[in-house]
């Protein structure tokens, strides 16, 4: 399975290419279909191009992206579109329009509660794992480890030389994660090194605008 980030948490400052808007975001992601993706993941953005969990921009963005393509699409729930944990389980209790899946990032605070609220909602569970962070501990040690869509195995380490022998580090840590099934990616200078890995292993992965 090859995912498709459309925009990642970029904004204009990053380049004339990154999609801050419903529109240009469900070009981007008809593109990607067409080149081969089977899943997006996306950022759903306020005018200013800040990542947001507005009921009202999310319901355009999936309407917008649902319009040109069948794929499943997800969305960030990252502590940075909105740190207060309170704050953001009630907009994402609040959404009109749901996605398919959801990412939660698993070293945050109130992980566990975005998580059990998305599942409560129907939303399939990324359990993102990011290499660097106390996110493989603490997912295997959580009860809803198992009711997790997929892992999302997300390597930072941006230095290409290195990149690959932090991927092997972390899926080493995860080891059976809870039986779920495993996308490999990285990002910047690690985004290419990390998707061949990811290739050899046989692992989804993703690729875009990390």
């Amino acid at each position: 399975m090859v995912q498709v980030c459309l925009n990642g948490p970029r904004t204009a400052a990053d380049g004339t290419a990154v999609p801050l808007t419903p529109e240009s975001m469900a070009d981007s992601a008809a593109e990607a279909v067409a080149a081969g993706a089977t899943d997006i993941h996306v950022h759903p953005k306020m005018p200013c191009g800040r990542d947001t969990l507005s009921p009202r921009v999310l319901a355009e963005t999936l309407s917008a992206i649902r319009a040109r393509v069948s794929v499943p699409v997800g969305v960030t729930t990252g502590a940075w579109a909105e740190p207060d944990t309170a704050a953001r389980l009630e907009r994402i209790r609040s959404w009109t329009v749901l996605p398919d899946h959801a990412s939660v990032n698993w070293h945050e605070p109130g992980a566990e509660e975005v998580a059990a609220l998305l599942l409560d909602l129907g939303v399939g569970v990324e359990a993102g794992i990011w290499s660097g962070t106390d996110g493989v501990e603490r997912f295997a040690a959580s009860p809803l480890g198992p009711k997790a869509l997929r892992v999302l195995a997300e390597v930072t380490d941006t230095d290409p030389s290195s990149a690959v022998a932090s991927a092997r580090g972390l899926l080493s840590g995860l080891g059976a994660a809870h039986g779920r099934p495993v996308l490999l990616h990285g990002e910047d200078g690690g985004a290419w090194p990390v998707l061949r890995l990811a290739g050899r292993l046989g692992l989804a992965t993703r690729v875009g605008v990390e």
